[in-house]
């Protein structure tokens, strides 16, 4: 439901507008500077290691050469147009000006506040940017910390698991609610042969069977790592408490479910095609 909010601007129209005024017109180009510009003008290698499920390879023919064109403050004072521009053609300027924004954010916030910075690099870099005063910001903002907090944390568990960037995504798409293979090369940089050679370690490790699916110990494996996920990430809703977290998720889901239907996502993006 965060991520969902989060997510929006990545398949936005004015994402590319923003970012290509600013001089950044490649799509890839435009995912890297927008995601890693709190971390500041990094190169290649710690974007790879921080996004983790993107060929090193493609992530260098971009970074860091991105900052050249444009540097992390102007790349961050872009995407915040962006945002709020997205946000107010998919749930509209009644929904921004109202009360449950601004409880969304309130909560959201409330809940970041137990966020950790050990060991999350993206969380970290996102936790010292100012928080914004317009309320649908702030809950795009407070969005973006929980998103982070609980992806820094998730990279932790497939690591430990022994599953590389490519692997997690592979066995993800297997559940019917990753990316679909297209979105992967176009967006990763893996190919068909990449693809290939993973669904082979996979299978080798009795994770795929013959057809792909993810066989019962795939499964089960898919449910430890979303559990351990879930235990590291814990004290932000821990700390908002019961009540907080039914009324966030409430509020939240409705804002979500309105942008989906505005046409927040590509309609091929996931499950298996």
């Amino acid at each position: 439901m965060l991520n969902s909010l989060h997510s929006t601007h990545y398949f936005s129209p004015d994402l590319g507008r923003e970012l290509g005024a600013a001089g950044v017109t490649d799509p890839r180009a435009v995912n890297f500077a927008v995601r890693a510009a709190a971390l500041g003008p990094v190169g290649a290698g710690t974007v790879a290691a921080a996004f983790y499920n993107y060929k090193y390879e493609l992530v260098a023919r971009h970074v860091p050469a991105v900052w050249e064109t444009a540097t992390p403050g102007q790349v961050l004072a872009a995407r915040a147009r962006a945002v709020d521009a997205t946000l107010r053609r998919l749930l509209g300027e009644h929904a921004l000006a109202s009360a449950e924004m601004a409880e969304a954010a309130r909560l959201a916030l409330r809940a970041a506040e137990a966020c950790s910075r050990g060991a999350r690099p993206l969380y970290a870099a996102h936790a010292d940017l100012p928080v914004p005063e317009e309320p649908h910001l702030a809950y795009w903002h407070a969005a973006t910390l929980l998103r982070e907090h609980r992806g820094d944390g998730h990279l932790a568990v497939l690591m430990a698991a022994g599953l590389d960037g490519l692997e997690a995504m592979v066995t993800h798409t297997a559940t019917g609610r990753g990316m679909t293979p297209k979105w992967v090369f176009s967006t990763r940089g893996w190919s068909q042969e990449d693809w290939d050679a993973a669904t082979g370690r996979l299978r080798e490790r009795g994770l795929l069977d013959a057809a792909g699916e993810l066989t019962e110990r795939g499964v089960a494996l898919r449910e430890e790592i979303e559990q351990e996920t879930d235990r590291l990430d814990r004290a932000p809703y821990e700390h908002l408490g019961p009540d907080g977290v039914a009324r966030l998720t409430e509020v939240g889901a409705a804002f979500a479910q309105a942008a989906l239907t505005a046409g927040a996502y590509p309609a091929d993006l996931l499950g298996k095609r």
